[in-house]
Formats: C-alpha cells, structure tokens, sequence
C-alpha cells in the first residue's frame, strides 16, 4: 500500500513540475512585478528639485533669495550689465547704439552647488576681475509650515581675480511667500573694506546695507521684480542700489531683462550703491538649473 502512495506521488510531480518548483521557490513573474512596482529611491522625493512659482530663482536681480539648491545639485547664471546710459543724447543717439547693446558691459558668471540639503555654496567673477566667493544655509523654511523663509548668508570678495581688497560680508535672508503669485524679501547685510582706497586714508571701511525685494507671477511663468539696497550707515558713496526688470521662466531656464543705475552684481558692489538716479543702464541675466 504504501509503495502504490509513493509512486502515485512521483507521477504527479512528474506530471506538474512548473507547479512543484512554483510551490517551492515562488512565482517568478510575481517577483519582477514586486520589484517593478517598488517605490522610487528616497532622493527622488526631494522637495528642493520641485519648482518653487512663488521663487523660481536663487537672485531676484542681483540679491539672493532663499530658494535652496538640491542636494548634490547645481546651477549657473549669467549676469551682464551694458556700460551705455540709456538717458544720455537724444532717442536718436540711444536707437543708434541699439539702446545700448553696440556698447562695453561688465559681465559676470555664477556657478552654484548643494553640498547638502538646505546648504548651498557658489563663485561669482565679473569682467572686471572681481571674485565673490559665497555660502547659503537654510536655517528655517517656510514650507514647514513656519511663515517666512530664514536663511545665513556669507560672502568673500576680491579685485583682481580675488589677490587685493578683499571684502568679506554677512547677512540674514527673510522671505515670504504669498501662495504661488508672489515672494517679498528684507535682507541685512554688513560688508567690510567698502571703500577701496587704503585704511588709512578713510573713516568709514564698513558698509550696512537692508536689501528690499519682491517677485510678482503676472503670467503663468512670467514675472515683475524690483529690489533696492538702502545704506543704513558706513560707507555709501553715490546713491543706493536699485533695480527692476521682468523675467520669463522657460523649464529650468530663467530669462531676465533689467534695468539699474549701477553695474552691481555682488554684495560689495550693491554696498557700494549705484551712480545716480539720472543715469539707468539695460542689462539682462539667464540662469538654468541641472535639475
């Protein structure tokens, strides 16, 4: 009896042996559809590689926002300011020179990197030769439900590829998202060796500057900017910075058309103010982000 159990048994293994090896290992199909539908890694949910609407850039013309960079990621900008006033000669004169674009202009390139989430660090070098070395760390974010945006910002700058009259600076980013239509920013800053010439020869070296500014979404992807950076004390030749543009978004492109009365592109030199109030000049930044 038993012997007729044992070869009935062996006849159905030998009948169904998909069905014993699926018994014993489990459904290979079954698997590769588990393993298919495993959620994606843990790094593709940050949320610093979404698309901020209210703040899409890290500078709102020439001061910095508090938009992080993804960890591990980066970006580049590209800042150029013509040399042309727009208000000097006639309409004829300024459409002769192509409202100022037939000129000279100080051009700058940014590159900025995420060492790790909310810390990002950059270099900034115009055609003048000044380098601005800079670093950015989100203390507190308005995405956690806090109502601003709090970050510490620190700068080095120096003339003639960063070997004289270097200028270190330190400040305090405020944002404030309203919804998805705007971002308003108030930013102290204090600036050291403002003023090139030698110590000796100047009473004030220091320069305390509270950068204002904002970015309203008039379009889906096109917006209005304007920022100013008073001088509160130190140093503050000429008049204080201003500047206003417009700027369309494009994927991970930003395209901004402004216009100054300087050619501020660093800390040092929003520190230092622009020329006057008669005297505007046209200028233009593109940035893109590699995420």
């Amino acid at each position: 009896m038993n012997t007729s159990v044992l070869l009935l048994a062996a006849a159905m293994v030998t009948a169904h042996p998909s069905s014993a090896f699926a018994q014993a290992s489990g459904s290979a199909p079954e698997s590769a559809a588990a393993t298919a539908a495993a959620p994606p890694a843990a790094q593709d949910d940050d949320p610093d590689r979404d698309v901020n609407l209210a703040q899409p850039d890290f500078s709102v013309i020439t001061l910095p926002t508090t938009l992080r960079v993804a960890r591990h990621k980066s970006a580049f900008r590209i800042t150029h300011r013509f040399g042309r006033p727009l208000g000097a000669g006639d309409f004829g004169d300024l459409a002769g020179d192509l409202f100022g674009l037939d000129n000279g202009a100080v051009i700058g390139l940014e590159y900025r990197f995420g060492l790790f989430r909310g810390a990002q660090v950059g270099v900034h070098r115009t055609s003048n030769k000044a380098v601005q070395f800079f670093g950015q760390y989100d203390i507190k974010n308005q995405r956690d439900g806090f109502p601003v945006g709090i970050a510490a910002y620190v700068s080095a700058e120096g003339t003639n590829n960063f070997r004289d009259s270097y200028s270190p600076g330190l400040g305090l980013l405020v944002s404030r998202e309203i919804g998805d239509r705007a971002a308003l920013y108030l930013e102290p800053f204090w600036v050291n060796n403002t003023n090139e010439l030698p110590n000796e020869l100047v009473d004030d070296n220091n320069t305390v500057i509270v950068g204002v500014g904002a970015r309203l979404r008039v379009r889906p992807s096109v917006y209005a900017l304007l920022e100013a950076a008073p001088r509160l004390s130190g140093y503050d030749p000429g008049v204080g910075h201003i500047s206003f543009g417009v700027e369309k978004r494009a994927g991970g492109h930003a395209f901004q058309l402004n216009f100054s009365n300087g050619f501020a592109t660093t800390l040092a030199e929003v520190a230092r103010g622009g020329f006057n109030h008669d005297d505007w000049y046209i200028g233009f930044n593109i940035s893109r982000k590699f995420y």
